[in-house]
């Protein structure tokens, strides 16, 4: 008897392995795969303006490192003594106006860095729905703003559409071989409601179609459809009921490593989380001298490794227990 749908992910077009340089920007699941792929010591900039959750928004920030635009010091606002722009995350502040730009633009400047010399841009789309500022537009973030400030709409696909190709056209005329990964929030938009969340949805996956149509080194991923039809229990999303258990990433991980990584790179990403669990366990006696030969058994691991990867920390951190011991 069958209690889930198993589908199968083709292979990447466009493989990632330790030589790649990559960027990911957007909704949680670009945090969190982003996260996965650093603690397999990929080399990876992750969301560097914060959660970004509108195509549109995510596009605005990309454009705006192509063609190094200042950020808009209009869009700057106070709260509690520290600084916010409408662009970015709160996870972005200043004590004041020129701290914060000087933040965005060095952010910006590492984005434009990334999309030169990098090999692969991960995008993830969260919404649909944005919230516009008036007379300004829409913004990333609200920063906890009134909602009177804001009218809030569903952007439809055709107008998202346009934008986001002048957006792949530019990243191919200053990097020809970059290669774009789409994919699409597993996290639900439950306070905009139940069924606009799917609409959302919806207009989203059908805007990935699109452009995957439109631009050839660009690629889907089906991380939402896992999570939709595989996953298709609460079992599988933490307490709020919105976002996926660590059981249901870790799911959806394997699924990536499966679809985007060669053996070799699948069995070096194995060997690195194993140590990655090894570095994570707790003695029930740190001064045995069982733990301490555990430690200097993992000391030469990671040296070995450290060949091909930095563990230069790890294996600092290794040492200081031994010391202490």
């Amino acid at each position: 008897m069958r209690w889930t749908i198993d589908f199968s992910i083709p292979d990447s077009l466009f493989p990632i392995d330790h030589s790649s340089k990559i960027l990911s920007m957007g909704s949680c699941f670009a945090q969190t795969i982003g996260q996965k792929l650093q603690d397999a010591k990929f080399e990876i900039l992750i969301n560097p303006f914060g959660t970004i959750f509108h195509p549109m928004s995510i596009a605005r920030l990309l454009d705006g490192a192509i063609f190094t635009d200042p950020f808009d010091d209009t869009l700057i606002l106070e709260r509690d003594g520290m600084f916010f722009h409408y662009e970015a995350h709160s996870d972005l502040t200043g004590k004041s106006k020129a701290e914060l730009l000087e933040q965005l633009h060095h952010k910006r400047d590492l984005v434009l860095d990334y999309l030169k010399t990098g090999t692969h841009l991960i995008l993830t789309f969260g919404t649909s729905w944005g919230y516009e500022l008036t007379d300004q537009g829409l913004v990333a973030n609200c920063h906890k703003q009134p909602q009177s400030l804001f009218n809030k709409r569903l952007w439809e696909a055709k107008e998202m559409k346009l934008p986001l190709k002048s957006l792949f056209d530019n990243l191919h005329q200053i990097n020809p071989n970059l290669k774009i990964i789409l994919t699409l929030s597993p996290v639900r938009h439950l306070k905009d409601g139940v069924a606009e969340n799917q609409l959302s949805k919806s207009i989203l996956r059908g805007l990935c179609a699109e452009l995957e149509k439109y631009h050839s080194p660009a690629t889907y991923f089906p991380g939402y459809e896992v999570m939709m039809d595989e996953l298709r229990d609460y079992r599988f999303y933490k307490s709020d009921l919105i976002h996926p258990s660590e059981e249901a990433e870790e799911y959806i991980w394997e699924k990536w490593k499966k679809a985007n990584f060669s053996e070799e790179t699948h069995a070096k990403v194995t060997a690195i989380e194993k140590i990655r669990l090894e570095l994570a366990h707790r003695p029930l006696n740190p001064g045995s001298d069982l733990h301490r030969k555990f430690l200097q058994n993992l000391l030469l691991k990671l040296e070995r490794l450290n060949d091909n990867f930095d563990f230069s920390a790890e294996i600092q951190q290794v040492m200081n227990q031994l010391k202490i011991g």
